[in-house]
């Protein structure tokens, strides 16, 4: 996402004609997508962003066992 940003900044800048992206050829403009479409090919094919959404559902789930169980009250609870 980084990559993206960074892309679309150098794009604005270029298009504008403004600082010092105005000089230079539109490769170096390109040149953040282009690493940014390799990145998401590589996150797809490897299964990081599978791996990420799955991290993220669990803990989701046990922040959610955690409510539940505080509000049942069942957490430091004394047995007798």
């Amino acid at each position: 996402m980084y990559l993206l940003g960074l892309g679309l900044v150098l794009l604005l800048m270029k298009v504008l004609g403004w600082g010092p992206m105005a000089g230079l050829d539109w490769w170096w403009v390109g040149a953040p997508f282009v690493l940014a479409v390799a990145w998401w090919a590589w996150a797809d094919s490897s299964g990081y962003t599978k791996r990420k959404v799955m991290e993220r559902e669990d803990k989701k789930r046990d922040a959610r066992r955690e409510r539940t169980k505080e509000a049942l009250g069942s957490i430091n609870r004394n047995r007798r």
